[in-house]
């Protein structure tokens, strides 16, 4: 029998893998990519469920969360300075997860739509994923994480018993992670895709020829 955790933790990681090939898929090898998508679908292990906020921007984890991803931008770069590029194709595919759940976890995409209200909201593709008015507003959180409450939220059969009883500001009433969440979910997909290649870019930004190649796994096309 398949524990309905494990159940949502496959549509969770269905999710940052079609995020990483929307954005990313043409432009590493099939190797690179497979061990980068390998180290961001495992940020949602149980693992890193639990005292990590900084893995998925839980709890209002902004600043820990934000250092997370320079740390491992850092790793990225110095692997790849070594000749290690597994270890950095190991750091990106774990900071991107974690990009990538802003949108999800937090209230950016909530307070991006609300802009236009009483006016034509703009298609999901046509989101900005870093407004620098929402990304400083005092208005932005991200949900918080009720334990033990919270996990029977992940089981259709208390998932609504679970709503009933925690506050709006937790991660089961804020999570885009699914289409059940209705229109949202696709803005913080674009949102997402979108991301990932801003901070590919970032991290490839003065990248010597040979650390491109490393991390591009150019010999194995």
């Amino acid at each position: 029998m398949v524990c309905p955790l494990g159940i949502i933790g496959r549509m969770l990681t269905q999710y940052h893998i079609e995020i990483m090939l929307a954005s990313l898929g043409n432009r590493f090898s099939p190797r690179a990519m497979s061990v980068i998508v390998q180290a961001n679908v495992n940020q949602d292990r149980i693992a890193g469920q639990f005292g990590h906020d900084e893995f998925h921007f839980d709890n209002n984890a902004f600043d820990k969360s934000y250092a997370y991803i320079e740390e491992q931008r850092a790793l990225v770069i110095s692997s790849l300075k070594s000749g290690d590029a597994n270890t950095a194709w190991q750091a990106f595919g774990r900071f991107t997860h974690t990009a990538q759940d802003f949108y999800a976890h937090s209230n950016y995409i909530t307070l991006w739509v609300n802009r236009f209200e009483g006016q034509t909201l703009p298609p999901p593709p046509e989101v900005d994923p870093m407004d620098p008015i929402l990304i400083a507003s005092p208005d932005l959180r991200s949900g918080k994480v009720y334990f033990p409450l919270e996990l029977l939220y992940f089981f259709p059969r208390t998932r609504q018993f679970s709503l009933r009883h925690l506050p709006k500001d937790s991660h089961a009433w804020m999570n885009l992670d699914t289409p059940e969440q209705g229109i949202k979910f696709d803005y913080a997909m674009h949102a997402a895709i979108k991301r990932t290649v801003i901070e590919f870019e970032k991290t490839t930004e003065g990248f010597s020829e040979e650390m491109c190649r490393l991390f591009l796994d150019n010999k194995s096309r």
